[in-house]
């Protein structure tokens, strides 16, 4: 899936929008997510597409006519060029423009609710997904990552650790490693132990669900956001952001979520295992260790050492809140059958 990137100041967008969709925006702003453009009451984004394959596309679309059909007022509409086409190319790139009404963002919390009723129309989509879904496919993208990480683990090692950082990677590594292991197992456990139910089919999910996904200024479900996968990846990385933002105050926020959620589809015992392996991978230190290799400067650089000092010291924390997750989502483990992490 192509990033999603901006496209130039200003300029280079209004000519875009005016020369293939005769659009004068009256307004252009950064909302947190990406540039949105006024025009007549609606809002629109422009998205490059260069890197995206056109079957990707087609599945987005579908996706968002789909979601439509089912009521949902917030989810963007691809608009065609005056040339009726829904891809437009200028210098040499690939553009594709969506549009939104102007509707305010989920008013006084009630993300869950919401989040529950998006997934419950996802499930309705009948055709099937492949080029953005993810279903069964965590344990080998987990694998992956790891082996990765064992790589660069080895390459410090090889070559002696260059400065702080490196030190502090080399000796947490192991740690992570093993809590990497752990969330594999438990997740592939989950398949091998648990029958899915209806609920568990493949819905509309995204890359990162977070509390500033859906926008700031206005509520928008943007497709270019989009996984199909199972509904528990979007609880998991709601659930991370959360922690990590606010680790002493975050439990009040979470059963709310969690139940609001429940009140419009609940989970199975399946999904909430699928949910809790996903937070027991330690996804915050991979993207940390990652993120200090990709730094450009210093200040970066500085940012992800910060951060990896902070996630060391916290770890009891951390280990606190994953041996404690089920009593706190009020699961009934006991009656369930679900297997607790031993070592936690």
């Amino acid at each position: 899936m192509a990033a999603f990137i901006k496209i130039g100041e200003g300029i280079m967008s209004q000519d875009l929008l005016a020369k293939h969709f005769g659009l004068t925006p009256e307004r252009a702003f950064f909302d947190g997510v990406m540039d949105r453009y006024m025009a007549g009451g609606l809002l629109y984004s422009i998205v490059s597409v260069s890197d995206v394959e056109q079957e990707t596309l087609v599945e987005m679309y579908k996706l968002t006519e789909h979601m439509k059909t089912q009521g949902d007022r917030y989810v963007s509409s691809f608009v065609q060029s005056k040339e009726g086409r829904f891809l437009v190319t200028e210098k040499n790139q690939d553009y594709v423009v969506v549009s939104n009404e102007n509707l305010p963002p989920v008013a006084g919390g009630k993300v869950g609710r919401k989040l529950g009723k998006f997934h419950f129309r996802g499930r309705l989509f009948d055709e099937k997904v492949e080029k953005i879904s993810r279903m069964g496919q965590w344990k080998t993208l987990w694998e992956r990552r790891l082996s990765q990480l064992e790589k660069a683990y080895y390459s410090v090692i090889e070559n002696q650790p260059a400065d702080e950082f490196e030190r502090r990677f080399v000796e947490s590594y192991p740690y992570y490693n093993s809590l990497s292991e752990n969330a594999i197992q438990y997740l592939v456990d989950t398949e091998l132990d648990e029958d899915p139910k209806p609920e568990d089919a493949g819905t509309i999910c995204h890359e990162r669900f977070q509390n500033s996904t859906w926008g700031t200024e206005s509520c928008i479900h943007f497709p270019f956001h989009w996984v199909f996968d199972h509904a528990s990846r979007d609880l998991a990385e709601w659930v991370r952001e959360q922690y990590h933002l606010k680790n002493q105050t975050f439990h009040p926020g979470l059963q709310e979520f969690l139940r609001e959620y429940g009140s419009v589809a609940p989970l199975s015992p399946f999904g909430w295992r699928l949910l809790y392996s996903r937070i027991l991978f330690p996804l915050h230190y991979f993207e940390c260790i990652e993120e200090y290799y990709i730094s450009q400067s210093d200040g970066q650089k500085k940012a992800a050492e910060d951060k990896l000092d902070r996630y060391l010291k916290n770890s009891n924390h951390y280990e606190a809140f994953l041996s404690d997750f089920y009593h706190l989502s009020e699961v009934p483990v006991k009656k369930w059958g679900i297997p607790l992490v031993g070592w936690l």
